[in-house]
């Protein structure tokens, strides 16, 4: 009998055998042979396929335990897919092996190409990664490499309060401050040396002493933070001239032409002061009417005499605060998150369950459990403290905060009290 190659095989039939006694290999074999002859046409006859080389041969692993066997059956096929599976249905009417009974049950038809397939595409991942890893890099790329890594080492802290800022501060006339190390870096990258980051919206000091002596560009994200953040130095500094990324977008992640374009179209402080007014009375708006809804919610007000004191009104000396080993531990990592826009989600061992964005962090906190303290690079708002207390948290730990800690049982921490 032909043999089928292993090359030209198409599909595998997966199939097992469980019979009622003690038989041999040939016995099974003899069997497929014998009880399909003439079942389905001479065209898909078991022995007329394997002699012209459209079967393989059948291969049977078979063992006998306490008076039963048990195995399975392997054949190989370059039959299509419906004659492979009129193959397979035909094993299972195969009810006695010799003077036993038995079940054949075909589990399941293998596609061979699928599987060289997915050889074929994680070995093409191999070779290009060793392609990518030996290859030698144009002139272009080397220059680029170079030059992006010059620029990441020049980045120093400056004045005082140790600002992430580029090495052309004391030289420039012209000084563009952003919001933190990431955006600096990105800048330097894009070959501006003369940027300074304020690490959050408490303008620091260092700020603004420069801002008297050099000619200040607030270059902020295009998001409602930066909004504030304008406001923040506009009744601080002695700002020139105001700039935004586009909507949406942060200054880290703009492209060297969207970086000139912003800084070209940057206008004075006067066209940008009412915007700003107008999103501190939207904010305001919004803040009285999810207040009247929550007044809604409780029903008519009771008697003021029967109102039970509200919970911020307890001593501040009475909340709880970090030790001084969590104290430490949060100063690290507020360090460590200060320009990514970040957030750390801490257990009650100070262990970090997972890092995510800001912008998501109030979702985060209403769907995982028992987290005990957050730091992020932002500003405590009164929405994630309200979060924070619903979901039982113990510390939020951020840049700066607009919540008085005395209105909250959560522990309430800046970086400026670590």
């Amino acid at each position: 009998m032909a043999k089928i190659s292993p090359v030209s095989s198409k599909y595998i039939i997966h199939s097992t055998i469980n019979i009622e006694g003690v038989v041999d290999k040939p016995d099974v074999i003899g069997a497929i042979f014998g009880q399909t002859e003439g079942l389905l046409g001479a065209d898909l006859e078991f022995r007329e396929l394997q002699r012209s080389g459209r079967i393989g041969r059948i291969e049977v692993n078979i063992e006998t335990r306490s008076g039963k066997t048990n195995g399975n059956i392997i054949i190989p096929s370059s039959l299509d897919k419906a004659e492979t599976a009129i193959i397979g249905a035909a094993l299972e009417i195969i009810q006695r092996i010799g003077p036993c009974n038995s079940k054949i049950k075909v589990q399941k038809i293998e596609d061979v190409r699928i599987s060289k397939r997915q050889q074929v595409v994680e070995r093409a991942k191999e070779l290009l990664k060793q392609l990518q890893d030996t290859v030698m890099p144009d002139s272009q790329e080397l220059a680029d490499e170079v030059t992006y890594s010059v620029r990441i080492m020049e980045a120093i802290s400056y004045g005082k309060d140790n600002l992430p800022a580029g090495p052309a501060i004391d030289e420039s006339d012209e000084v563009i401050i952003v919001e933190g190390r990431a955006d600096v870096l990105t800048l330097l990258k894009n070959g501006f040396k003369n940027a300074i980051a304020i690490n959050g919206t408490s303008v620091p000091e260092t700020v603004k002493e420069l801002s008297k002596k050099k000619t200040m560009t607030a270059f902020v994200d295009g998001d409602r933070g930066g909004d504030l953040i304008i406001k923040e130095l506009l009744d601080t500094c002695d700002i020139d001239y105001v700039t935004k990324a586009p909507d949406g977008k942060e200054v880290e992640e703009l492209t060297k032409k969207e970086i000139h374009k912003a800084l070209r179209d940057r206008v004075v402080p006067e066209q940008v002061k009412g915007e700003v007014q107008n999103v501190r009375r939207e904010d305001v708006r919004h803040e009285e009417r999810r207040e009247e809804r929550r007044d809604d919610r409780r029903g008519p007000p009771r008697p003021p005499q029967s109102r039970p004191q509200r919970r911020f009104e307890e001593p501040k000396e009475q909340r709880k605060q970090p030790g001084q080993q969590e104290k430490e531990t949060f100063k690290m990592m507020c360090e460590d998150l200060v320009g990514t826009r970040g957030a750390y989600v801490l257990d009650n061992q100070l262990n970090i369950l997972g890092k995510v964005p800001v912008a998501e962090l109030l979702g985060t906190l209403r769907s995982l459990p028992q987290v005990y303290a957050v730091v992020f690079d932002g500003i405590i708002e009164p929405e994630l403290v309200r979060a924070a207390e619903s979901t039982h948290v113990q510390y939020l730990v951020g840049m700066d905060t607009r919540v008085n800690p005395a209105h909250s049982r959560v522990g309430l921490v800046t970086l400026a009290e670590l």
